[in-house]
């Protein structure tokens, strides 16, 4: 039975959604059928198809009471938008259906997890809430919250208690959960169920200790060539070192089960070191990969994020398989892009000295790997998005092994942290980038995945240079694609 928040909700997205055309979206960044998007949620299989959700307030550009927006797709890249999932209709979700994940039941049914928000005299109450569907409408459990804050550890919070992430083992369900332990800082608690509404809390997977910044949000728990692996997305973190953001990060906590099954920490690295990224979500995908979703935003005070008239606010990064090399997390953008390229241009063993621009080198949504190497100490930048006064830099300091991404002077709409300079691992002063422009945004990734600078961009469209400049010597081979366009498909 569809209430009517939920009715109304559909019917207000449907109507507004067919007012925004194809160019003022990304071609195959992910963004909401109208108003607000941000983490993505529910990222799962079911029947044959990839489905995806994401938190949504259909009704304006600016945070509001969470419901769930939802599409799907069968090569990643083309999202069908299917109708909104869950708007916050019941007692216990009535403030907000706030994030979680989707899992195929063993009988056929597409199973949310997600969390329930209400405020009780002022004070925020959280729990964890299931609903069952048919990969288009979905019923709460009657059941529902089936874990509350009566099932938290002494000392932990019920007003930040969110974000499960579910999947099946065996005959057992499990799931993690973000919360605030005694201490006032982030852990990740196990629980786990066998009949999804009776849930048992197993103990605390990891805690940051006050070291790894505060609430741990948005956790994600996989084994992934031979490691298990902890994705957090902490509240309030004092970087530990210049790889490390301040206030907003994403961490992979690399590890291992011991006998009793308890996670061990190994390695603790940042996933994401651009300046827009969070609270990603991975699914693994029937052919073995393991697949990485993100939301590809900062923190900061979102109406000043959103250009003047726009309709929409927030996408999704690209789709990125993971895997493990030499104790790091390589992501890379799913193979399925490879598909949408066309009309390749290459150079071989370009010298650069001073300033240069290439011939069809050029565009806003394009696929293109560089490779440079050199001579010496030396600083070399990349120049994108580009006219006469507005573009956004790479720029690679050869002696110090450091890459800076610069959006200084992309226009941005608002004056926020619009620089950062990251430590790379030296190879004797070569690099490789492949950046992926979608209209929006940029993703940088470095020396084949094993680091990746994500940034939004809202300078226009028509601002589309590239140019090359170095102080110093190098030289460089660049292959360039201009990509297609997999544009969203609405429902009609």
């Amino acid at each position: 039975m569809i209430s009517e928040q939920l009715r109304r909700a559909r019917a207000y997205e449907a109507r507004m959604g067919a007012l925004i055309s194809p160019a003022e979206r990304p071609l195959f960044h992910l963004t909401p059928t109208t108003g607000w998007l941000n983490d993505p949620n529910g990222f799962s299989g079911y029947r044959g198809e990839y489905h995806l959700f994401y938190q949504y307030h259909p009704y304006s550009t600016s945070w509001g009471p969470m419901h769930w927006g939802h599409c799907k797709s069968r090569d990643l890249l083309r999202w069908e938008r299917l109708p909104a999932a869950l708007a916050p209709d019941q007692p216990y979700d009535r403030d907000g259906c706030f994030s979680g994940s989707a899992a195929e039941t063993p009988d056929g049914r597409h199973l949310l997890m997600y969390t329930g928000r209400r405020l009780e005299e002022g004070r925020e109450v959280q729990a964890q809430c299931l609903a069952v569907g048919n990969g288009e409408n979905y019923e709460k459990l009657s059941a529902n919250p089936v874990i509350t804050g009566e099932q938290l550890p002494p000392g932990g919070s019920a007003q930040d208690f969110r974000d499960p992430k579910l999947w099946r083992d065996g005959s057992r369900w499990y799931a993690v959960a973000g919360n605030r332990a005694g201490d006032g800082s982030g852990e990740v608690l196990l629980y786990s169920s066998e009949d999804l509404e009776r849930w048992r809390l197993e103990g605390a997977l990891d805690r940051s200790a006050n070291q790894w910044g505060k609430m741990w949000e948005c956790p994600d728990f996989f084994s992934l060539d031979g490691q298990s692996i902890l994705l957090v997305s902490p509240q309030e973190l004092e970087a530990p070192g210049p790889e490390f953001h301040n206030g907003q990060e994403v961490l992979c906590i690399l590890g291992g089960l011991d006998s009793g099954g308890r996670f061990i920490r190994q390695s603790i690295s940042p996933v994401d070191q651009g300046l827009d990224f969070y609270a990603p979500q991975t699914a693994l995908l029937p052919d073995g990969r393991r697949v990485m979703i993100g939301w590809m935003q900062a923190a900061g005070e979102p109406s000043c994020y959103v250009p003047k008239g726009q309709k929409w606010f927030g996408q999704l990064t690209l789709p990125r398989e993971l895997s493990v090399r030499d104790g790091r997390l390589i992501q890379s953008p799913v193979r399925e892009l490879e598909a949408w390229r066309k009309e390749r241009v290459s150079y071989e063993n370009v010298p650069l000295s001073g300033s240069l621009t290439l011939p069809g080198v050029s565009g806003r949504t394009l696929d293109m790997k560089i490779a440079l190497r050199c001579r010496g100490d030396g600083t070399f930048t990349l120049k994108f998005a580009q006219d006469g006064h507005r573009f956004t830099a790479l720029c690679f300091q050869s002696g110090p092994n450091l890459l800076t991404l610069d959006r200084t002077y992309s226009g941005f709409p608002c004056n926020l942290v619009h620089r950062r300079t990251v430590p790379v691992r030296d190879r004797a002063g070569e690099l490789e980038l492949r950046l992926i422009l979608d209209r929006f945004s940029v993703e940088v990734f470095v020396n084949g995945g094993e680091q990746v600078l994500s940034a939004t961009l809202y300078t226009p469209q028509e601002a589309d240079g590239i140019s090359f400049h170095a102080q110093g010597r190098a030289e460089m081979d660049l292959e360039r694609y201009r990509l297609a366009e997999p544009a969203c498909q609405d429902r009609g």
